[in-house]
């Protein structure tokens, strides 16, 4: 039954719940998770804003409750519970949510440990400054207002920022049917991309790319790998990799990996706690304690290791089980005419300078009519008090009307004013009436007629207007521009990024217990045959340089370790530090076992080449004398864990390797001055598991040092060194070709002074040497500056060493033409030296007798002595 006057419409419920939820769902992603392409802003946090702008806690007053602020928005814009404003006006004031905070709070905000802030009665707010740019110019008719939610009061629909909100602080929010997850870049670069791109509006992303690098997280960081940024850039989504910040330390003997800096919206406490239980569970081996060292300073998470643990190999298992390395899955959606549109940065971009040239037309326009008005009342005051005779009529005309109504006509019949002119003249105070006053308002009207005439300008200019878009733009970044904190590893991923790094020369340079690090080639200056040398690196004691190797950033460096194993780095892979650094120690860098040591090096071209690595092969050479040749190609697969290169006998151990091109000739020396040279196809190809075959036969006590491989006999010649500091150059020639495993000839002519020979190399009059001594000071030189000599001589002094002090290292470097040899700073070291200056050496206080380790050069010569 229904009464009387009832009417019932049947409804079909399946489309009035398609309806219903359809109206839900729009509400949800129009008025609540999804920003506005233009400031940025949800409108949660624009009612946050704009209720601070109403109280007017602007950044240089003083803070106000939180809880009071959070009473206004809700009671004036924003219907809905109180920890809806409050969480939203939270996380606007914390440093490790935002990239550029908007608010700022006074008490307890949180911590990124994921404590809770203090209730809103206790904490206080007030803007900051950056947020008084967002709602810069907000009372001039910049932006639409809508009434609120009970039509008592309006608020805006969008601020006028002049800060790319959406680029610099990103955004996350969940919808119906859809999820915007937008990352927040650095204010600088943003600032740079928008003005390129108003200079150019054809500009491609790729170009853009240039300015904008990648995302700049509020926490720092590392990005690992390209190709999510890349996609994010360009389409709008891309999955990018966060890593932390990881150094090395050692505290107490135990080697530690320290964070500084964890990815974006990782709760460090969480994540320690997480770390722990999977220790706990022995998932991951290899960590005794794990410390939360961090202060006001900063961050500082400790994972002490074991005594047996690898620092890399703990690290990746926990990159790759724990949160210290997470994704950040860019999906960039926002409103754009109230719309959801997915956006590439070029998109965010256009429509942000669109909403500035709107902001700047209207306000504009705002300005002039403002102009316009004054200019019009200063008009009429320069009409009735512009002269004595107008100013007494007028006078007379008030004092004689019945009332101001009256006295307002008369004065708009008298001068010809209109109604606001004349009630203008009405309310002027007696005191504007002196002629002190009447120049002042003659220089308003003139100031006030150029703004007029500049202000239409503008709107009449379109080039100007988005010239001034750019001037507020650098302004923007000069006052709130800083330096980015997420860093960009290239090497993660399967991007290729030679293009993103320059193939600069440089110089790696290994110590004996294993430090590598690379240095530009410029760094070191060139000084004469004799020179003392200047100070090269800084090492522990008892250690020494031992290797130097000349390479470019694109290149290969092959590991080849005393057990027979190889690994690989890319060049630009090793750690960068200036020519005093310690360097990384080689553990960190690639899986070697802990009673493994690094024998020899080797710098290749590209290993991904199929002719190049084809027709190369990798010479080695052990101890007692044995050679084996394997094709490049069985070492072009790069293997985390590396791969098998030679077997190593009992009481053998591997020396050196090489490249030859397979037409090259080999030559052997020993410590006691033999020399060997055979054709390369005197040893045939083998599979990387053999043992290889003689290579020179060896006397008592002799061992071998070195090998070299002769490309040009012609250009090239020998040059042998000695570990008391003699060194020579021969012509290959003065050496026979005989057959491999023969005894060979004399090198160098071994006595007392000058010690045993310690390394051989293959070097022309275009090449630079450079010598380390086991004191540390590293000298380089011309080879131009050594004459070739006989066979069987002493040689020359190469370097003058100080008491008991021997060559630990020589390699091979390029020289650089442009650098001039300075006298005066040679003469200079010397002087230093013999003053006895602390300046150039390195108080590495070697044993005397220390036996020498000579060096492995990857460019033309590996040797090296019996370990102690």
């Amino acid at each position: 039954m229904h009464t009387e006057g009832e009417r019932l419409i049947p409804i079909n419920i399946v489309d009035e719940m398609k309806s219903s939820y359809i109206d839900y769902s729009m509400s949800v992603i129009v008025s609540r998770a999804l920003p506005d392409v233009r400031d940025g802003l949800k409108p949660v946090h624009r009612r946050v804003l704009y209720g601070m702008y109403g109280l007017n806690v602007f950044s240089n007053r003083k803070h106000l409750k939180s809880a009071r602020i959070v009473g206004d928005v809700l009671g004036k814009y924003h219907p809905h519970g109180d920890t809806s404003v409050y969480d939203a006006m939270v996380r606007m004031a914390q440093p490790w949510s935002l990239r550029y905070q908007q608010v700022d709070g006074q008490g307890n905000f949180g911590s990124v440990d994921g404590d809770p802030p203090a209730a809103m009665r206790y904490t206080e707010a007030r803007l900051r400054k950056i947020s008084d740019e967002i709602l810069a110019d907000l009372d001039k008719d910049t932006v639409d207002f809508q009434n609120n939610f009970d039509d008592s009061l309006t608020e805006p629909t969008v601020m006028p920022t002049k800060i790319p909100n959406l680029l610099v602080n990103g955004t996350s929010g969940i919808a119906v049917g859809m999820a915007t997850n937008m990352a927040p870049h650095n204010l600088t670069e943003s600032i740079d991309a928008i003005c390129a791109y108003i200079d150019n509006r054809e500009i491609t992303i790729d170009e853009l790319m240039k300015h904008i690098i990648a995302p700049d997280f509020p926490t720092g960081g590392i990005i690992y790998g390209y190709d999510g940024v890349r996609d994010a850039l360009h389409t709008g989504r891309g999955r990018i990799v966060l890593r932390a910040k990881v150094g090395f330390e050692e505290i107490g003997n135990r080697n530690a990996i320290i964070v500084t800096e964890i990815p974006y919206q990782v709760n460090k406490a969480d994540m320690i706690a997480r770390t722990a239980d999977l220790v706990k569970d022995e998932k991951i081996p290899g960590i005794y304690e794990i410390r939360d060292e961090s202060d006001r300073q900063g961050m500082r998470v400790v994972y002490e290791l074991k005594n047996d643990a690898i620092p890399n190999v703990v690290l990746n298992t926990l990159y790759k089980y724990t949160a210290l390395q997470t994704s950040f899955s860019v999906n960039n959606i926002a409103l754009v005419k109230g719309r959801p549109v997915q956006l590439n940065v070029k998109d965010i971009i256009h429509h942000f300078v669109e909403h500035r040239h709107e902001v700047i037309v209207r306000r504009t326009k705002y300005d002039l009519n403002k102009a316009r008005e004054r200019a019009h009342i200063l008009e009429g005051f320069m009409k009735v008090i512009g002269t004595q005779d107008a100013l007494d009529k007028a006078i007379s005309i008030i004092r004689n009307s019945s009332n101001p109504a009256d006295a307002k006509e008369g004065l708009m019949n008298e001068f010809e004013l209109s109604e606001i002119q004349a009630q203008a003249i009405l309310d002027l105070r007696l005191a504007r009436l002196t002629g002190m006053e009447l120049d002042k308002i003659r220089a308003e009207y003139d100031e006030i007629m150029a703004l007029i005439t500049d202000l239409e300008d503008i709107l009449a200019n379109e080039p100007r207007r988005y010239q001034i878009i750019k001037d507020e733009m650098l302004e923007m970044k000069e006052k709130y521009g800083d330096e980015r904190r997420t860093e960009i590893d290239y090497s993660g991923g399967e991007m290729s990024i030679e293009d993103l790094i320059p193939d600069e020369k440089v110089v790696l340079t290994i110590s004996h217990a294993g430090y590598i690090k690379r240095t530009s080639l410029s760094e070191y200056k060139v000084q004469s045959r004799g020179g003392v040398g200047n100070r090269a690196a800084t090492t522990r004691d008892e250690d020494f340089l031992e290797y130097i190797v000349a390479a470019t950033n694109h290149q290969y460096m092959l590991f080849f370790t005393e057990k027979g194993k190889c690994f690989w780095l890319r060049v630009f892979e090793i750690p960068e530090g200036s020519k005093t650094a310690k360097g990384r120690a080689v553990q960190n860098l690639i899986n070697i076992e802990p009673d493994d040591k690094i024998k020899a090096y080797i710098r290749t071209n590209d290993l991904k080449d199929a002719d190049y690595v084809n027709q190369m092969n990798v010479v080695m050479i052990t101890k007692n004398g044995t050679i084996k040749k394997t094709s490049l190609e069985a070492y072009s697969r790069p293997r985390t864990n590396g791969v098998n290169a030679i077997e190593i006998r009992e009481d053998d151990q591997l020396l050196g390797a090489r490249l030859t091109n397979g037409h090259s000739e080999i030559m052997i020396a020993t410590r006691k001055g033999k020399c060997i040279r055979f054709p390369e196809e005197k040893a045939r190809a083998v599979g990387r598991g053999s043992i290889g075959v003689r290579g020179i036969t060896l006397d008592e006590g002799d061992e071998v040092i070195g090998m070299i491989v002769v490309e040009d006999v012609e250009k090239e010649s020998v040059l042998v060194v000695s570990e008391k500091g003699y060194g020579k150059r021969t012509a290959v020639e003065d050496y026979r070709v005989t057959n491999r495993g023969g005894k060979g000839v004399i090198t160098l002519n071994i006595t007392e002074k000058t010690g045993d020979l310690i390394a051989i190399q293959m070097v022309t009059d275009d090449d630079g040497l450079m010598i380390i001594n086991k004191s540390g000071v590293a000298i380089r030189m011309g080879m131009d500056e050594m004459r070739i000599m006989g066979r069987n001589t002493q040689g020359v002094k190469v370097i003058n060493l100080k008491k008991n002090d021997e060559i630990a290292a020589i390699a091979k470097v390029e020289m650089d033409k442009e650098v001039i040899v300075d006298e005066a700073e040679t003469a200079h070291d010397v002087e230093s030296e013999e003053n006895g200056e602390e300046g150039v050496n390195l108080n590495l206080n070697p044993t005397s007798g220390d036996e020498i380790h000579p060096t492995r050069d990857t460019l033309d010569s590996e040797s090296e002595t019996e370990e102690e």
